[in-house]
């Protein structure tokens, strides 16, 4: 029997001129993943470019899901594998229709890829560092029905489990993973040389530094390439442009995907059969005390929203519908709760939750690739 299609509407009602409506940017990736058994939650905030997300009515047009009051949830079951069209619509309170977008739900089964072998390498900044979502992932992947795993990298901070090894430094950008190279520090006493020095630059006497990720395999990931390789950057290269000046937003996000696409390709080069999964940047704590806390008035909450809304929108148009490159994109920036998914003190880095759910969007993808 085919699923009837139901629409989750849920309505605020707090009064908003129609002259004071915005351009709330209502965005989507054209995939989103799910995986069977795992619960996914889109929320309302991520999807939107406003202050004021609870002054809108969000309807949810799919034949499976079901609505929450900040967010839709897919807690699929075995009936529901498979790919369903969903459609959002963001009205204001009078019920006038602002913004209309459409993407594809891809669910997984529980068992797509069991036994497989899959060789992953995690890159990434401070996020990554923390190392609670790559240790959800290895949670994940290691219930029965997944994928044998193995991770790849040359860090393991002390937060990371035994079998997790990553690539992921705080304040670390697209640029850094190309260029920061410091070779004073490969000295002993400087301590953790990869901090100052990008993992996959090296140099041999003299020489200048190269990229060289055919050497990082053969040092650092038992001289094989990796067949998944997951980005979850942006944060660092984007967070100090004035979130008043539109034009040098997007000027920098420009030089910031023209790094991205450097990176990939040297990827490419080296493995070129390796899937490369682009995570979107994640949302900013809904709530201004984390930006207070952590900054004292020099960034706000909303100045980077601004910014982190526009970023995902470029990589969105920059990244999206290259699955015949190998390159996909994770939407990591929908599924953490900007508000139960980070402390009260701090702006970007999630709490427990938070990067719980990033790691289940990672993990879905994952499971999406390995049933493709």
């Amino acid at each position: 029997m085919t699923p009837r299609r139901l629409i989750f509407s849920v309505l605020f009602l707090p009064w908003l001129a129609a002259a004071q409506q915005p351009d709330i940017a209502l965005t989507l990736p054209p995939v989103l993943h799910a995986v069977e058994g795992v619960p996914l939650r889109l929320f309302h905030d991520n999807l939107v470019l406003t202050k004021t997300p609870a002054a809108y009515r969000f309807e949810f047009d799919c034949a499976v899901g079901s609505a929450e009051d900040r967010a839709w949830l897919i807690d699929a079951s075995d009936d529901q594998i498979g790919n369903h069209p969903l459609r959002v619509t963001v009205r204001d309170s009078n019920g006038k229709a602002l913004a209309s977008a459409a993407t594809r739900l891809q669910i997984a089964r529980r068992d797509s890829g069991k036994n497989r072998e899959v060789r992953l390498l995690i890159v990434g900044d401070s996020l990554t560092h923390a190392s609670k979502y790559p240790n959800e992932m290895a949670r994940l992947l290691a219930t029965p029905g997944n994928p044998d795993v193995t991770f790849l990298g040359s860090h393991q901070p002390a937060s990371a489990k035994p079998n997790v090894f990553h690539e992921g430094y705080g304040g670390w950008t697209w640029a850094a993973f190309l260029t920061r190279w410091n070779p004073q520090a490969a000295a002993p006493a400087a301590g953790p040389v990869k901090r100052a020095t990008s993992p996959f630059l090296f140099a041999d006497g003299d020489s200048d530094p190269v990229l060289d990720l055919p050497r990082y395999f053969r040092e650092n990931c038992d001289g094989q390439p990796p067949d998944v390789v997951t980005f979850l950057l942006g944060i660092n290269d984007c967070f100090s442009v004035k979130p008043d000046d539109p034009e040098a937003i997007d000027a920098r996000i420009t030089e910031v995907l023209g790094n991205a696409d450097r990176l990939l390709s040297e990827f490419h080069r080296a493995a070129p059969r390796a899937a490369l999964a682009v995570g979107l940047t994640t949302p900013p704590n809904a709530r201004e005390s984390g930006f207070e806390a952590n900054y004292k008035g020099r960034y706000h909450r909303w100045g980077w929203k601004r910014i982190q809304h526009r970023l995902v929108q470029r990589m969105i148009g920059h990244f999206a519908d290259r699955e015949e490159e190998n390159i996909h994109l994770v939407a990591t920036e929908l599924v953490v709760d900007p508000i139960d998914g980070y402390p009260e003190n701090n702006g970007v880095h999630p709490n427990a939750t938070g990067y719980a759910q990033v790691g289940a969007a990672f993990f879905s993808w994952i499971k999406a690739w390995c049933g493709g």
